[in-house]
């Protein structure tokens, strides 16, 4: 890009000068100084709390923020800016992040219809990721993303930060040495209180918003002040649900201590609107259960995997508001998200404990040591991730169609029920450029 294109692409975006200080970075430079050059695509929740994060690590440098939102695009680059000492670029066309030779990884943390477009350009642009969870907005866009990831020779990472957690790595090991025997279940909660999204009307977006950028790929839809920020994740077209937005973490533990390195069979989900009435398009009572057929055929028998949900209640389930049990024939393993875990063997008798709380440095030390070759798979890849989320997806559509699905794990189709197989996919703007091959 011309400096002249550039100081008027600048310009548009209402960026002022701030942007042109940063100077162009060479890989050689980069590699020199051993640092991973980056990219963060999206600046707003968890996206601010990755650019602080990253800024203060010293193996890596932040050279690209991207948002559509200008407001928080100007702070992301003034936050690098105070916590690091160098000036980001701030653009607001991921495209321009993809273009730039010298940056080895992007960080993709943008409303969910957006992280497997935004992934998969990026694997094309031959960059690493790291994309938040869940990792895809349904099912089809998972299996993209897992082929794409396979067939690209780059680290993914999903933003599903327990794996890497060390206290969660013991409780795991602990599950899958035998210490409460064999688990045939095991359940997963998100209980807590949230707030009303209120209702809207259509409205004319801020000034500071590119709301066309912002929908991107999804079909387009009016401006509402209940869509965003943050609150898009309650709306089909663009995220998950709560299920999708804390759920998957738990659920994604569950798997992990069950072993389970496929999809279900069957999913059953009763889910509705018990407490709030408002715009909100997702469930916010829902209870989901899972079945898996044995990996053993000798052995003959199924797991099960319970997901409950209340955003509305105003206390804890067995201490924690997100957690995991284990329920094994000799015992219990009761895993706090943010807490800890609790080990009881029979007559509920405490064996065991300990404390902590995932962290994203730990999460990021195993991303950027799978880059630098020092470490061979990142722990949460696009494949488990798309098995968490795939939960999601089909507990959702189980929801909505009010009916059990049973599941193809092989094929990841729906079985003899043509509304809800129709459901895995989604429909995308004609012609947007970021609309994934093979959807």
């Amino acid at each position: 890009m011309s400096q002249t294109a550039r100081r008027s692409f600048l310009k548009s975006a209402g960026l002022g000068t701030l942007a042109l200080s940063v100077g162009q970075r060479s890989v050689c430079a980069a590699k020199a100084n051993d640092k991973l050059i980056i990219g963060v695509i999206g600046t707003g929740g968890m996206g601010s709390n990755h650019v602080r994060t990253l800024a203060k690590r010293k193996d890596v440098e932040i050279a690209y923020v991207c948002d559509v939102d200008k407001n928080r695009l100007t702070a992301a680059a003034e936050s690098v800016s105070s916590i690091a000492g160098n000036m980001p670029r701030p653009v607001d066309d991921l495209r321009i992040v993809l273009d730039a030779r010298e940056v080895d990884a992007v960080f993709i943390a943008t409303p969910d219809h957006w992280h497997v477009p935004a992934a998969l350009l990026s694997l094309e642009a031959g960059k690493h990721v790291y994309v938040e969870k869940p990792c895809s907005h349904n099912v089809r866009e998972g299996q993209l993303l897992v082929e794409k990831a396979q067939q690209s020779g780059k680290v993914l990472q999903v933003g599903t930060q327990s794996r890497s957690a060390p206290f969660l790595k013991e409780a795991i090991q602990r599950v899958h040495e035998g210490e409460i025997g064999e688990v045939l279940v095991a359940k997963a909660w998100n209980s807590q209180r949230r707030g009303s999204i209120g209702k809207t009307k259509p409205s004319k977006p801020p000034e500071y918003l590119n709301f066309d950028s912002w929908v991107g790929p999804a079909p387009m839809v009016a401006y509402r002040s209940n869509l965003l920020p943050s609150i898009w994740r309650w709306w089909y077209a663009f995220g998950c649900g709560d299920i999708g937005n804390d759920g998957v973490h738990d659920i994604d533990v569950a798997l992990w201590g069950l072993g389970m390195n496929l999809h279900p069979s069957r999913v059953s989900c009763l889910g509705g609107k018990s407490f709030f009435d408002d715009d909100q398009q997702f469930p916010d009572t829902q209870y989901s259960v899972c079945e898996y057929p044995s990996q053993d055929t000798s052995e003959g028998k199924t797991r099960r995997l319970i997901f409950e949900q209340r955003t509305w209640s105003p206390y804890k389930q067995e201490g924690y508001e997100n957690g995991v049990a284990f329920y094994g024939t000799k015992g219990l393993m009761l895993i706090g998200h943010t807490h800890g875990w609790k080990l009881y063997a029979e007559r509920n008798k405490l064996i065991a404990e300990a404390k902590g709380r995932p962290m994203l440095d730990d999460h990021y030390d195993n991303f950027f040591a799978c880059i630098r070759g020092e470490e061979k798979q990142p722990a949460a890849s696009a494949a488990i991730g798309h098995f968490a989320a795939t939960i999601c997806h089909l507990s959702n559509i189980s929801a909505r169609v009010g009916r059990v699905l049973n599941f193809d794990p092989k094929n990841e189709t729906i079985s003899g029920d043509d509304q809800a197989n129709q459901m895995i996919r989604r429909q995308y703007r004609e012609s947007h450029w970021a609309v994934p091959r093979g959807v």
